[in-house]
């Protein structure tokens, strides 16, 4: 089938093309961009047929765009930051689990073209490929139809993380980060506990894992339970996105 004067989608294809433009809300006049986006190198290295482009080359200019939409958001919208705030602010937005759960809201996954070995062990699933695929389709809708699109998408679908910022939880908020990685992976019973306390009662120092399902994922201190279970949860993020 030719779409845009190439050779490359075929019907079935271009039909689920079609269907996660409706989803993105956002029209492509050339779909081999928005194909492009969803293919990972897994796939491209498996495939049989010659010059299959994977997405990374997407994702490093959906990656580029992604910051200065976020950027200039965050500079117009707050002015009291200061550099250092805005880019705490910044790193909290654009981060691989917020990337990963917008990704997983919009059904990326299911559009993923994975190879065999991806595919069997979770790749539609997986953080990492999924804000990935997610910083590709930025690319492809800027490519696709200029900045304007991308900045609308990009700001739409990252809202939850903007009002973060509003609220000025954006900074540590490793908690709520760690519970959207966990309850993607279907119900799990997330439990923090004080394993050990030390110090005098007006200088404690508080030792908390966090387990999910009765099951060790990492352990932090703080001069409150608030801050320990806060570092718990980074080392837990830490030690999955390292799985991932």
């Amino acid at each position: 089938m030719i779409v845009n004067g190439k050779k490359g989608i075929d019907k079935q294809r271009l039909a689920q093309l079609q269907e996660l433009s409706s989803i993105l809300q956002i029209p492509f006049g050339n779909y081999e961009l928005l194909h492009q986006a969803l293919i990972h190198t897994s796939f491209a290295n498996e495939s049989k047929e010659a010059g299959v482009q994977h997405n990374e080359r997407l994702e490093f200019l959906g990656d580029a765009v992604l910051d200065l939409v976020v950027g200039e958001v965050l500079f117009k919208q707050f002015p009291q930051l200061p550099e250092g705030e805005l880019t705490k602010a910044r790193a909290r937005i654009v981060c691989e689990p917020t990337l990963a759960s917008s990704a997983t809201k919009l059904c990326l996954g299911s559009y993923l073209l994975l190879g065999k070995g991806e595919t069997a062990s979770g790749g539609r699933r997986r953080i990492s490929i999924l804000a990935d695929a997610f910083e590709a389709i930025i690319g492809a809708i800027y490519l696709d139809s200029g900045y304007a699109n991308a900045y609308r998408f990009i700001v739409e679908h990252l809202q939850g993380e903007l009002n973060l910022v509003k609220s000025g939880e954006y900074a540590n908020d490793h908690k709520t980060l760690l519970q959207e990685v966990i309850q993607r992976q279907g119900e799990q019973k997330i439990s923090y506990e004080v394993v050990n306390e030390e110090g005098p009662d007006h200088d404690k120092t508080f030792m908390v894992a966090v387990c999910v399902n009765s099951k060790l994922l990492g352990s932090g201190q703080g001069k409150s339970k608030k801050e320990a279970e806060q570092n718990a949860a980074k080392q837990a993020l830490e030690k999955f996105n390292g799985s991932n």
